[in-house]
């Protein structure tokens, strides 16, 4: 399957970025601080969005009233938080995502990351990891350089005009939540897999469309390469 890929699109935290339940602790936090108290499976079920629109939908299921101002500044103090994390506890790559970036780079298969973080929180990672400088990743796009972010293509989409690829056929997409999965399919990507280092267990992620379901990014080469014995 190799020779007909000629993208991959890769979610962060979870995926290629450990996360520690940092991104849902923090989501519960914020939430809490308007009298809000929401369940870890809340934070889950939103993970993968772009995160106001993530609050704008735990808002609505609490029946509190999603007005702009509130979203916007529950959203500010995510982002803040999540600064705060990632600028001073540290920043790990996923088990095996390095060496399944370099395999990508060693097929000519490029390699991009795509988040439903805003810019600034993708940029306090990606400044830690240094992928990109190190030839790694092609670039990557977050939720709000695009009109829509997950589970809408349009961040796949950026991701193919920046690395030249024109035919979805041969892109492949991988991330830990139904939004990444979704994504791919509205994308009408060639290749949609699932992993299970995120915030997703198997059984949630097997309800969404998929190729494969997988323990983690560092089994992608065996897919690839059509030698992976999951499903």
């Amino acid at each position: 399957m190799t020779h007909s890929i000629q993208l991959v699109v890769f979610d962060m935290a979870g995926t290629t970025v450990k996360d520690d339940d940092a991104v849902n602790r923090v989501f519960r936090a914020v939430m809490d601080s308007e009298g809000l108290t929401i369940t870890p499976d809340d934070g889950n079920a939103v993970m993968g969005l772009p995160k106001a629109v993530s609050i704008r939908l735990l808002l609505e299921k609490y029946e509190r009233t999603p007005d702009a101002e509130l979203i916007d500044r529950l959203h500010r103090r995510f982002i803040d938080q999540m600064l705060d994390h990632y600028r001073h506890t540290g920043v790990e790559a996923v088990a095996g995502a390095e060496a399944t970036l370099e395999y990508l780079k060693s097929k000519g298969i490029a390699a991009y990351l795509d988040t439903g973080f805003s810019r600034n929180i993708a940029d306090a990672i990606l400044e830690k990891l240094r992928w990109r400088e190190r030839g790694l990743i092609a670039g990557s796009v977050a939720s709000d350089e695009v009109a829509r972010g997950r589970p809408f293509p349009d961040m796949i989409a950026y991701a193919m005009r920046a690395t030249g690829v024109e035919d979805p056929a041969r892109v492949a997409k991988v991330g830990d939540t139904p939004s990444d999965l979704n994504q791919g399919r509205a994308a009408r990507c060639g290749l949609v897999v699932g992993v299970l280092s995120g915030a997703t267990e198997r059984d949630e992620l097997l309800k969404h469309p998929h190729n494969f379901v997988i323990p983690d990014v560092s089994y992608l080469p065996a897919v690839l390469e059509g030698a992976y014995e999951g499903s």
